[in-house]
């Protein structure tokens, strides 16, 4: 199983860059380039523990739809969410947020399982686990551009 672990240090509170990385709004917009958007469930504000959400965003040129729910939520340190239906076969996405002087700094560890087996494996190590790391240093940097703006 692919775990990719991407740490970034953030000029704002803690709270600030929580309420960000949770918000449904703001995760439409840092990932505009993928016609990213909440379809069901929870589709706007910020999401809560035991709540869920369906976005429908295009990668590699299909539309796809995935819902994932907040399973573990401690305030404002770290939430998990974690994929109900998809085009994985699994994934867990750990969000740790922590106070370091006057900086946040964000954790993301996101695991995941492609299903097909050895066709699945083979796309991990050909594109997927790459593709899936820029994603998320995509998304965290319009994140810190966000949280530094404030």
């Amino acid at each position: 199983m692919p775990k990719i672990e991407i740490n970034m240090l953030v000029n704002a509170g803690v709270k600030t860059c929580f309420d960000l990385a949770r918000n449904i709004d703001f995760h439409k917009e840092s990932l505009k380039h993928s016609n990213e958007k909440a379809v069901a469930g929870k589709t706007s504000g910020l999401i809560e523990l035991g709540e869920w959400v369906t976005w429908e965003a295009t990668h590699f040129g299909v539309k796809q739809q995935l819902t994932s729910k907040i399973t573990v939520f401690e305030s404002p340190n770290y939430f998990v969410d974690e994929m109900v239906s998809g085009a994985f076969k699994s994934f867990r996405h750990e969000h740790y947020f922590q106070k370091i002087g006057n900086t946040t700094k964000i954790t993301d560890v996101f695991s995941f399982e492609s299903p097909y087996g050895l066709l699945g494996k083979l796309a991990n190590w050909l594109f997927l686990k790459k593709y899936m790391t820029n994603l998320l240093i995509t998304r965290n940097t319009f994140l810190k551009e966000q949280a530094e703006s404030v």
